[in-house]
């Protein structure tokens, strides 16, 4: 049950200050931008 919740938790579970989205799709769109941006190291 445990890993459950932190699946929900990390990849799920909408977060207002965020958007609204899960934690794990505003990191992926994180990364992307930088890469557009040519930002990434």
């Amino acid at each position: 049950a445990t890993l459950e919740w932190v699946d929900w938790f990390n990849n799920r579970r909408l977060l207002e200050p965020i958007g609204n989205v899960p934690p794990a799709e505003r990191e992926r769109t994180y990364y992307r931008q930088l890469e557009e941006s040519g930002e990434a190291a």
